[in-house]
Order: C-alpha cells, then sequence, then structure tokens
C-alpha cells in the first residue's frame, strides 16, 4: 500500500461521512420514499439483458413513455370537511372481497430478476393482501406459487399456436384451484423490442446456467415449468390466426372466469362483452404490444362504456397513488402494477415489493382523504377532470 493511500483510507475512517458512505453501500428496501427511487437500484442490480428486458418497449418506447406521461393529463377535485378518517381501501371483483383495488400483473421469468422469483412476489403479495395475477412464462410451477401465496392465484394465459397445449395450460391452472383466467389478447400481432436488443449486446456472459440453451437472457417456453408434460417443438407463444372464437372456446371449456387483458377500444370491449368475457383488463402490455402512442388511462374510459356491466381493470404506467385514484375515478375497478414491483422484487426481494406496494397503499390512503372519498366505492368520476 502506498503512503498516499494510507492516508486516505486514515483520513475516511475517521470522517464523519463514513456512516453516510457506509449507508449508501448498503441501502435498504425501506429507505425508498418512491416506487420511482427502485429503478435505479433494480438496474444496477442486474446483469444488462435482463435489465434490456424489463425496461424495453416497443420501436421508440413512445408507448412505454405515454401510459405514465398520461396521468399527468388528469387533475383531482378535491373536496373539504369531510370525515375521512377511517379511509377502506376494500372493493369486490367476482364476489370477493379485495382489501386494496392494487394488483401485482402477471410477469414472467422472475428469476432472472431474483432468486426467489415469483416465490418473493406471491409472499409480498400475500403480507400486503394484494391480489396476484400469474404469468404462463412463470419460472416457478402455479402449484408452488400457490403455497407461497396461501390461496390459489388468478393466471394468466397465452394461448399458444397449438390449442391442445392450450388446453392442457388452462387445466392445469383450473386443477390448482385458479378462479380467473386472463386471456393475453395484445401480442398475437407480434413486436419490436428494439431498446432490449439494443441492450442486450452488453451482456457477454453465458447464460446456461439459468436459461436452456444458454446464450444471454433467453426468454421462451424452453425450461418454464407450465409446459411440462407439453410437447414444445415449433409451438409460438402466441397464434397470429386467434379471433374471437378463441374467446368462446374457452368459455366453453374452463368453469374459471375469463377475463380478456389487452383490450383498448369500445368497439373490442363491446365484442368482449357478447363473446361472454367475464371481465376485461385495459392494457398494452406495459408499453410492449404496439407503439399506438395512445396511453391505458385514456383509453379507459370508452373501454368502460363498451363493457357495460363487466368490471373493467388497468394496468400501465401506474407509479403512484394518485396514478391508482385517477383510474378509480375513470371507472376501473382495479389498477394492476408491473414494472414498479419488479424494481422493488430486482433489488430487494420479498422486502422491496412489499415496499413497493407499502408506498402506493399509502398515497392511496392519503389522496383518497385529500379528495374526500374515504371508501373506494365514493370515487366517481366527478373527482377527476381532464387538464
Amino acid at each position: 500500500m502506498t503512503p498516499d493511500r494510507r492516508r486516505f483510507l486514515q483520513f475516511l475512517a475517521a470522517s464523519p461521512l463514513l456512516p453516510h458512505l457506509r449507508a449508501q453501500q448498503s441501502p435498504k428496501a425501506d429507505d425508498a420514499l418512491s416506487v420511482m427511487d427502485f429503478e435505479a437500484a433494480a438496474k444496477r442490480a442486474l446483469p444488462p439483458a435482463h435489465w434490456g428486458y424489463m425496461a424495453s418497449g416497443v420501436d421508440d418506447d413512445f408507448t412505454l413513455r405515454a401510459n405514465h406521461e398520461a396521468f399527468q393529463h388528469y387533475r383531482l377535485r378535491v373536496r373539504r370537511l369531510v370525515d375521512v378518517s377511517q379511509p377502506d381501501l376494500r372493493t369486490e371483483i367476482f364476489g370477493q372481497t379485495w382489501e386494496s383495488p392494487i394488483f401485482i400483473c402477471p410477469c414472467g421469468a422472475q428469476r432472472a430478476f431474483h432468486n426467489d422469483g415469483e416465490l418473493a412476489t406471491a409472499r409480498a403479495a400475500k403480507t400486503k393482501q394484494t391480489q396476484m395475477i400469474l404469468s404462463t412464462q412463470t419460472s416457478v410451477p402455479i402449484e408452488d406459487v400457490n403455497k407461497a401465496y396461501g390461496k390459489p392465484v388468478w393466471f394468466q394465459l397465452y394461448t399458444t399456436s397449438r390449442w391442445d397445449a392450450t388446453e392442457k395450460l388452462v387445466k392445469r391452472a383450473e386443477d390448482s384451484g385458479s378462479p380467473v383466467l386472463v386471456f393475453t389478447v395484445d401480442q398475437q400481432a407480434g413486436r419490436n423490442t428494439e431498446t432490449q436488443a439494443r441492450i442486450r449486446p452488453q451482456d457477454t456472459r453465458n447464460c446456461g446456467a439459468c436459461h436452456e440453451g444458454g446464450g444471454p437472457a433467453t426468454f421462451s417456453q424452453q425450461g418454464k415449468p407450465m409446459y411440462a408434460g407439453i410437447d414444445t417443438n415449433g409451438i409460438g407463444l402466441v397464434d397470429p390466426a386467434l379471433t374471437w372464437t378463441a374467446v368462446d372456446r374457452l368459455k366453453k371449456f374452463t368453469r374459471m372466469k375469463v377475463v380478456l387483458k389487452g383490450i383498448v377500444t369500445r368497439e373490442d370491449a363491446m365484442l368482449a362483452r357478447q363473446h361472454g368475457a367475464d371481465g376485461i383488463i385495459v392494457s398494452n402490455h406495459g408499453g410492449r404490444a404496439e407503439e399506438s402512442g395512445l396511453a391505458t388511462i385514456d383509453c379507459l374510459a370508452e373501454v368502460v362504456d363498451g363493457a357495460g356491466t363487466i368490471p373493467v381493470l388497468l394496468d400501465g404506467g401506474v407509479r403512484r397513488g394518485t396514478d391508482v385514484y385517477k383510474a378509480l375515478a375513470l371507472g376501473a375497478r382495479g389498477v394492476g402494477i408491473g414494472r414498479p414491483y419488479l424494481w422493488g422484487l430486482s433489488a430487494f426481494g420479498q422486502p422491496g415489493v412489499e415496499r413497493v406496494l407499502d408506498i402506493l397503499h399509502g398515497e392511496l390512503h392519503l389522496i383518497m382523504r385529500q379528495c374526500g372519498t374515504p371508501a373506494i366505492q365514493q370515487i366517481t368520476k366527478s373527482a377527476v377532470q381532464r387538464a
């Protein structure tokens, strides 16, 4: 060790800044004040290819950004002198009472973000009494996720390009006790994840230890537990030939409620209702479906109008409790989060997911009080106006 380096280390050891520096080196999930605080922490924690998979939208990422920025187009009308001493976040969907309108959106391959993957997410959702939807592309079997969650989760379905494979996926979810099948319909046209493609070459690791076939971060059916016992040779994750008859077939095949995820227009909401869908999630896959430039919050009102009496939920760009409130005011019955909980998972595992949920629940409590609506059922479109 050189004399200069020795003197520097002696100075550092005596410095009053050392505790602060140590804290910076070992941050905790509880240090976060906003869910956005987790984004940079997740980027530092993840290999480039895994970060690129999570962070990417499509084309120029315009729709990804629009999802969040569009919430700023709406203003809240606060009310005074209302008893808001006991805010109540409970809401009812399909006869089941949720303790909060916030839910966990499906995301595949969560072990790419943390070793505990979907198990950590499920445990956090259980602890915080938050509804969870599990992806077809889960890295943990649905049976194990259900055990971690304490009851059956909702199951998100990619139908695949072979109906016999689709039926096996649906039957397994149903046999596990899942009450709701969330049929994703926004991916059949394919997508151009340019940001992911630009980041991936930065990752030179051989990922054979966590992705079958090696190579940087391969996200496919290979090695995914929900495809166990299914011949995946030549099978596509989605089928570009799908039509509304797929909804009819699912309704006849399963006892589960069927919710369509990816509806963004009044016309399709009306067709969903006509074909027997039990619910709708307004979604563009977090800006990963198409580069329409239309944010989900801007699509919500017309979908609610077309859906009639069936429940409508929303995801996309939610980063604050005020975002949740605005979506509820515009007609959503539930509001999903995706990247925020994945950031928390990536950086801290289960405690990170729990902290993200705590922050959003706390912010939602606060804005409900400020707007004079202490119960979810009291939130109506009168509470929001277009900027």
